[in-house]
């Protein structure tokens, strides 16, 4: 069955950075546009980033956009989010997820745990 399974998150400093992944399994992984989604408390889940199947195109939501870069390894099923000069609003549960931002519509309801990023001082 389909597994998503994110890592990385953890407690930053404002102005740090974290590199997340995602390790996916049971789907042809190469086959698929990947995102990042995030959930901050009390909000609605909220695209990130989005990255084509061959990782030759990408998409930024403006909040992250110069601050965060995703990437994919096709070879070993995993997709990445670097994310850098992090700031306290960047708090939140971040998800992977197996489709392309469509940003004029929500993102579609996560398949993995997720992983906590939390910025504080």
């Amino acid at each position: 069955q389909v597994q998503l399974v994110e890592s990385g998150g953890d407690l930053a400093q404002p102005g740090g950075s974290l590199k997340l992944s995602c390790a996916a399994s049971g789907f042809t992984f190469r086959s698929f546009s990947m995102s990042w989604a995030r959930q901050a408390p009390g909000k609605r889940l909220e695209w990130v980033s989005g990255i084509t199947r061959d990782g030759s195109d990408s998409w930024y939501a403006d909040s992250v956009k110069g601050r965060f870069t995703i990437s994919r390894d096709n070879a070993k099923n995993t997709l990445f989010l670097q994310m850098n000069s992090l700031k306290p609003e960047d708090t939140a549960v971040y998800y992977c997820l197996r489709i392309y931002p469509s940003p004029n519509f929500s993102p579609p309801p996560p398949e993995g745990q997720g992983t906590q990023v939390t910025v504080s001082s």
